[in-house]
């Protein structure tokens, strides 16, 4: 697991996190000023990068957040293979499969290049129709 580790009060919208074991990318940071009896506090409303869950969470703002190191990567379409496709990757040529997403099924054809995100060791297409 590749990762690094930054203080809640850096995270932007936009940025990934890691939430219970779970990779997201921050949609909305709410941060409330220290007070009389407490540190700061940040507010995180993220989407999961994998399974599109909503995640609400409150940490304090000099608290320690994993942030996940993503390999963005193109790959080419080898074959269809029922609801995966066969692909091989742009840079060290290796195959495998992955799952079709929902929003591009009927859209991968075979020969056409694709994005695809290595997450925490997860792989998922992110884009397609790439051109080189």
């Amino acid at each position: 697991m590749v990762l690094k580790i930054v203080d809640a009060y850096e995270l932007k919208p936009g940025s990934f996190a890691i939430f219970d074991g779970e990779a997201y990318v921050i949609k909305n940071v709410d941060h409330s000023k220290t007070g009389k009896h407490g540190a700061s506090k940040c507010r995180f409303e993220a989407i999961s990068v994998i399974g599109e869950k909503k995640k609400m969470a409150v940490y304090p703002g000099g608290e320690r957040i994993e942030v996940p190191l993503i390999d963005k990567r193109k790959a080419q379409v080898l074959a269809l293979v029922g609801e995966n496709v066969s692909v091989m990757d742009a840079e060290n040529f290796e195959n495998f499969e992955l799952p079709i997403p929902e929003e591009f099924k009927g859209q991968i054809t075979d020969g056409s290049t694709l994005e695809y995100w290595d997450v925490e060791g997860k792989k998922i297409i992110k884009r397609i129709g790439l051109t080189n």
